[in-house]
């Protein structure tokens, strides 16, 4: 009986040995390296969950969609530069003007996908664009002198933007809606953070719009026509449950003509229109000065379609040498929201300090 035991554990580690019941061997991530003058493009459309596309130094004419999940694409700080091709190429990103897109379909995210560590400016609508995502991250990227925006994203969750660059864009530096082309009511962001990013020169530093549930904090924003825009209106649910925590918002005082959309912007640091439920906390405010109705330090402004500002609460914030108040409520009447433990020189209506 013990040599037939014996005999019946060789046979199956012989089986074993042979590969027969054993599990398949994990994939081994790849890095496809691609030089200036070869298709990015082609190299992500080779990577599957868990490669790196990684660009070498130099410049890159041409737009990058990505839409597989876990991929990565990576270059080497400011010495990796993608700009738009000489002739605008076939493929739905170069066709919208963008340089990366990460793109998922409402039926299936793209996740996990990081883009870090390079440059993508002259795109005449954003450096790079995300739509039905879930997971991405941005990090070290610089976006500058794109049409519209620098970086932006919509219909995405758990997004991750971190220590990046946004300069001299269109419109907002970095921007994050449910929905850019609907009018919807507010939807869930699940967390997304924004922070440690420098923005500087854009219309608007930064805008959320009829987002909730997010974290933007710890970026220096300056040099905008307008700081931070958290953007609600009446549909529901209403924007706001988000916190604006710890940023350097310092002397955006860019002159910027209105739009169709919304009036000329100057020195405006922390706008919220039109939200709920939204913390403003722990904010250095200095140095916005302009004569806009949405001018000043921290402004609460009713929104233009008239929806109010509720529960929100503006705490522990310091502000100096803004104009024409440090605090600023444009809808007095909206009585739920709380000023408190700011250290600030002026307000309107006088009391919010």
């Amino acid at each position: 009986m013990k040599k037939c035991h014996i005999a019946y554990l060789a046979c199956a580690a012989a089986l074993m040995g042979a590969g027969i019941g054993a599990a398949p061997p994990a994939a081994v991530p790849r890095v496809h390296v691609v030089l200036p003058g070869q298709s990015i493009q082609k190299a992500v459309d080779a990577a599957v969950a868990g490669d790196t596309v990684q660009l070498l130094s130099g410049t890159y004419h041409e737009s990058v969609e990505i839409s597989t999940s876990g991929v990565t694409l990576r270059g080497l700080g400011s010495r990796t530069v993608i700009r738009p091709a000489a002739e605008k190429a076939a493929g739905t990103c170069a066709q919208s003007g963008n340089g990366i897109c990460v793109t998922g379909t409402a039926d299936r995210s793209v996740e996990n996908v990081t883009v870090a560590s390079l440059t993508v400016t002259g795109f005449t609508r954003s450096g790079l664009f995300a739509t039905e995502t879930d997971r991405l991250n941005v990090r070290k990227v610089t976006a500058t002198e794109n049409g519209v925006w620098g970086i932006a994203q919509e219909h995405s969750v758990r997004g991750e933007f971190r220590r990046n660059t946004v300069r001299n864009n269109g419109d907002a530096g970095l921007f994050l809606a449910n929905a850019v082309a609907r009018e919807d009511g507010a939807s869930d962001s699940q967390g997304a953070v924004v922070a440690h990013n420098r923005m500087e020169g854009n219309r608007i530093g930064v805008t959320v719009r009829r987002l909730r549930n997010l974290v933007v904090a710890g970026n220096q924003i300056t040099g905008n026509c307008a700081g931070v825009f958290v953007v609600g209106d009446e549909n529901t649910p209403k924007a706001g449950a988000l916190t604006v925590a710890g940023n350097l918002v310092v002397a955006n005082n860019k002159s910027c003509p209105k739009t169709a959309r919304l009036e000329a912007l100057q020195g405006s640091g922390i706008v919220v229109t039109g939200a709920e439920e939204t913390l403003v906390t722990r904010n250095l405010v200095r140095d916005n000065a302009g004569t806009s109705s949405l001018s000043g330090g921290i402004v609460l402004f009713k929104s233009f379609v008239g929806s109010a500002n509720e529960r929100n609460r503006i705490s522990g914030n310091v502000l100096d040498g803004n104009s024409p108040a440090d605090l600023v409520n444009t809808d007095p009447a909206a009585t739920t929201n709380i000023f408190e433990h700011n250290n600030c020189r002026a307000s309107q209506p006088e009391g919010l300090c």
